[in-house]
Parts: C-alpha cells; sequence; structure tokens
C-alpha cells in the first residue's frame, strides 16, 4: 500500500473534535472532586456545628471566597496548560492575587494584635491537623484532574501536574471550610495554603510520571 492511500485510509474515519470537549471533560473532573470531597467530609469530619450562626460572619465567607477564587484561577490555568503551545496569558500573574490579598489582612490583623495574641492567632486549635486534612479532601480532585489531563495534551508535564494539585488543594480547602472552626486570617495563610501546597507538590512530582504521552 502507497503512503498516501494509508494516509487516506487511516484519515478517512476521523471526526472532528468538539472545541468544548476539554472544557467539560475539566468540568466533570471538577464536580466529581467537589462531590467525592463533601463524602469525605461527610465520612471523616461532618459539618461544624455551628455552621448555622457562622454563615453570618464575613470571615467565613472570606474564606470561601478565598477558596473559590483560587480554584477559578487555578482553573483557568490548568485549562490553559491542558493544550500544547497554549500562551498562559495573564492566568499566572492572577493566581497569586488571592494568597497575596490573605497575607496582606494576615500581616494587619497581627499587627494590630498584642504580641502574646499573635502566635494563638497563627496557630489556632488545629494547625497540626488542618494541612493533612486538607489534603485529604483534595484526593478526589487531584484524581479526577489528572484523569481529565490524561486525556488532554500537556507538554509542560511537571507545571499541569502542579496545577491539577493546586486546584484539587483549592477545591479541598473550599469542602474543608465547611467543618473548620478556624477564621482567624493569620491561620488561613499559613495553614490552608500549606494544605494546597502538599497536593501541589505532590502534582508536580506525579505529573512528569503519570502525563507522558
Amino acid at each position: 500500500m502507497k503512503t498516501e492511500a494509508l494516509i487516506h485510509l487511516l484519515a478517512a474515519d476521523v471526526q472532528p473534535v468538539s472545541s468544548a470537549a476539554v472544557g467539560q471533560r475539566f468540568a466533570g473532573a471538577v464536580l466529581a472532586g467537589l462531590t467525592g470531597a463533601v463524602l469525605l467530609l461527610w465520612a471523616f469530619f461532618g459539618l461544624r456545628p455551628d455552621l448555622g450562626a457562622t454563615l453570618a460572619t464575613g470571615m467565613f465567607w472570606g474564606k470561601l471566597g478565598f477558596a473559590a477564587l483560587l480554584a477559578v484561577f487555578g482553573l483557568a490555568l490548568l485549562l490553559r496548560l491542558a493544550r500544547p503551545g497554549m500562551a498562559l496569558g495573564a492566568t499566572p500573574w492572577l493566581l497569586p492575587l488571592p494568597a497575596v490579598a490573605l497575607w496582606g489582612l494576615a500581616a494587619v490583623v497581627l499587627l494590630q494584635a498584642v504580641p502574646p495574641e499573635r502566635l494563638p492567632l497563627v496557630l489556632g486549635s488545629t494547625w497540626r491537623s488542618c494541612p493533612f486534612n486538607i489534603a485529604l479532601l483534595s484526593a478526589p480532585a487531584f484524581a479526577a484532574l489528572f484523569w481529565a489531563l490524561r486525556g488532554a495534551a500537556p507538554t509542560r508535564l511537571a507545571w499541569a501536574g502542579a496545577g491539577a494539585g493546586l486546584l484539587a488543594g483549592a477545591l479541598g480547602a473550599l469542602v474543608y471550610a465547611l467543618h473548620c472552626p478556624e477564621v482567624a486570617a493569620p491561620f488561613l495563610a499559613v495553614w490552608y495554603l500549606a494544605g494546597m501546597a502538599l497536593p501541589t507538590a505532590l502534582g508536580a512530582l506525579l505529573g512528569p510520571r503519570l502525563l507522558r504521552w
């Protein structure tokens, strides 16, 4: 068989791929990750008992908003990393903004507090478990996002893996906020980000191994 005939034969049944296919794949992964995180929260932690009263506080919504905004920017970056050769645009500059804003708020809170109160504001009462709980709740999204990346065509494998881990960590933190009793900005600025850093680092390590074409 001649080369041209073989090429025509292979291309005969090729169907165009929808331009929204990648976005739909990642939307499904995010939904699966959130669902899995909620189920893990229900199984291992439960909702905080005073959640109803907490809904009236600004810091609770600030905590949710921080994680949600980080997840939105993380998803925007990951969608670009999933496509070969696609420019990252402004997303790498937007991604740190929620953390920078939280660090600024934490600095203001610590400066206004008297010295004996500063360390308790940072440590809270759950600093030993908080990062690991967030990492645990991020596991379903971590697996789902890697599945989504496997169906795309990332070329920057370590960065794509790290992006998946960061997004998974943000989704885990978003769900964990429904259980976590901590609302102090200094605590969130350290331990919530530490919890997100764990799946991010794991994703960077696993990306070149699991996402290789």
